[in-house]
């Protein structure tokens, strides 16, 4: 009997999440140690129309305006996962700042960034909510609304992009490790999986792909924020022509040169570029790991882009 539409979709789903869990799995191998404050879930936090769930860890000891990064997780995963798996808890102690953590409810537990609700500003879907969450922090603790910066991987770096292209004033920057350029996902069929993007099958020129970010805030004149991106060359989930579309896309955004003003190795196989200027905060910066799966975010990458955000700069002191 053959399979509906929405059963075709499911599976197609698990069988991605099959895939993708072990390749994360390494993440959580090289956890830090639990910092001392807590991890909490916040209620009632304000709008919320695709039913995420907010987490917050607030470090115990803070600037008078801390600066907030939303850090967002990946397929399959949740907000405390990607808490108890990644290092921003940590560096958030080390620096003084807030870190949102959105949780997906839906089966996939991936973010919509497919949807025309998620791809325009004031269309709701998951973007919408994860506003509300930064305002909640803004009003709540205080936090400056000229500090706030958002990184995720796999699903949570697809919803960077749709974050800086729905909610440019909101975020400073991003932090993107292992996605896709701007509605590059984009479905009409209901579908959350788009395997043409993921295989890396749709191209468009720089000036096609920045459209489709300006067209998900029609007259906004405003500054843009910066984009720091992430990718293995071996990623077989997303696949590594995305790096390259993205690139194409966050440089004609920012209206900057797609030749790099510079190159350099971080580690040795590591290769970054900078664009639109040659210092740690470039308006555009992406490293391309060689050899690299799917499986990003191992430790000091993390730390990579807080420098990117200018959150190291001011650490907390003990007193």
């Amino acid at each position: 009997m053959p399979l509906s539409p929405r059963r075709r979709a499911r599976t197609l789903l698990a069988t991605v999440f099959c895939g993708i869990l072990p390749l994360l799995a390494g993440v959580f191998v090289t956890a830090p140690p639990a910092s001392a404050a807590a991890l909490v879930e916040v209620k009632d936090f304000g709008a919320n129309p695709s039913g995420l769930r907010m987490f917050l860890y607030v470090p115990e000891r803070l600037p008078e305006r801390p600066a907030v990064l939303v850090a967002a997780h990946y397929c399959g995963g949740s907000g405390p996962a990607f808490h108890l798996g990644s290092e921003f808890a940590s560096l958030a102690d080390r620096h003084g700042f807030l870190v949102v953590y959105p949780s997906v409810t839906r089966e996939s537990r991936c973010f919509d960034v497919s949807s025309p609700e998620a791809l325009r500003r004031g269309g709701g879907s998951d973007p919408a909510g994860v506003r509300a969450m930064v305002a909640y922090v803004e009003r709540v603790h205080g936090a400056d609304p000229g500090r706030v910066f958002v990184t995720g991987l796999s699903s949570g770096a697809m919803l960077t992009n749709v974050l800086l292209g729905v909610y440019p004033e909101v975020f400073g920057a991003g932090a993107a490790f292992a996605g896709v350029p701007f509605g590059c996902f984009a479905t009409t069929d209901g579908s959350g999986w788009n395997a043409e993007c993921a295989q890396g099958r749709v191209e468009a020129t720089p000036p096609e792909w920045g459209e489709r970010v300006r067209e998900a805030f029609p007259g906004y004149e405003g500054e843009r924020p910066r984009m720091q991106l992430w990718h293995g060359t071996e990623d077989e989930v997303l696949r590594y022509p995305n790096f390259v579309q993205e690139i194409r896309q966050w440089t004609d955004v920012l209206g900057v040169s797609r030749i790099p003003a510079r190159t350099d190795r971080p580690r040795a196989d590591w290769e970054r570029y900078r664009y639109g200027g040659s210092g740690e905060r470039a308006p555009v910066e992406a490293i391309a790991l060689r050899g690299t799966d799917h499986g990003l975010l191992s430790p000091g990458m993390a730390g990579m882009a807080i420098a990117f955000f200018g959150l190291d700069e001011a650490p907390v002191s003990a007193g």
